[in-house]
């Protein structure tokens, strides 16, 4: 029963963010467009759970080739939970993060954070609008406005942003409850934010398509022809992305 209920309710939050953050979704993907027809990148990043949306739109089959995925060890689940809550709360960890990090003024980046009440992400946001960049969140507005802020500042991510995408999920994130079962589980943050980015992809193709330009699309590696069309479509962006140098190799493979 309680699989069942989970994904009947699933089906409404994903309801709720199609109805009430599409506009956002569209004015996210045009600041996205407008840095790409300029020559820039799209920047990703998130924090524990959340770096897997940050992922989903890194290296991706159907994805886009111009994504830089800032992933930090310290930062991701495989080294613990523990660990990973503990770094996300440390000041000055993002100044270090992006040093390092091929950010151009102009250029967009997607940070993702649940509660946006952390010190890492907020401090990412303000790194990034220091440099030129627009911030575009994702986050839980019913979450981060019944919070105090972790950063010394007392922003939270969503004051950063040049457009903020409500996740619509709720505070803990957490939605189905029993009796004998003291906390809410089964959380809905990353199939909504995953659901948000595939969206402000389709949204992104949609618009360079639109206006005749180039999309090069993140071929599947299992599908035949892959290798020879995904090293094509990663030649213009090697020199900022080095990592893309994998398509050519396997062109020869």
């Amino acid at each position: 029963m309680s699989a069942s209920l989970f994904m009947e309710k699933s089906l409404d939050f994903l309801a709720k963010v199609r109805e009430t953050q599409l506009d956002k979704i569209r004015q996210a993907a045009a600041l996205i467009t407008e840095s790409i027809n300029a020559g820039g990148l799209l920047h990703v990043f998130g924090t524990g759970h959340s770096q897997i949306i940050a992922e989903e739109a890194y290296s991706r089959a159907g994805g886009l080739i111009f994504v830089n995925a800032i992933l930090e060890p310290g930062l991701l689940l495989h080294e613990g939970a523990a660990k990973s809550s503990a770094v996300e709360k440390v000041p000055g960890l993002a100044r270090a993060l992006l040093t390092s990090q091929p950010l151009k003024k102009g250029e967009t980046i997607i940070i993702i954070s649940n509660s946006g009440r952390n010190a890492v992400p907020i401090e990412t946001a303000m790194l990034a609008r220091e440099k030129g960049l627009k911030v575009i969140a994702i986050t839980s507005m019913a979450h981060t406005q019944k919070v105090k802020s972790r950063h010394e500042s007392g922003k939270k991510l969503y004051e950063l942003a040049d457009v903020v995408i409500d996740n619509c999920g709720v505070p803990g994130d957490a939605i189905l409850s029993r009796p004998g079962v003291e906390a809410p589980f089964c959380a809905t943050s990353t199939l909504t934010g995953v659901y948000i980015i595939q969206a402000l992809i389709a949204e992104v193709i949609e618009m360079l398509a639109a206006a005749g330009k180039d999309v090069p699309v993140l071929m599947s590696g299992n599908l035949d022809g892959s290798a020879e069309y995904n090293a094509r479509m990663a030649e213009p962006y090697l020199d900022r992305l080095p990592e893309l140098a994998v398509f050519r190799k396997s062109e020869r493979t």
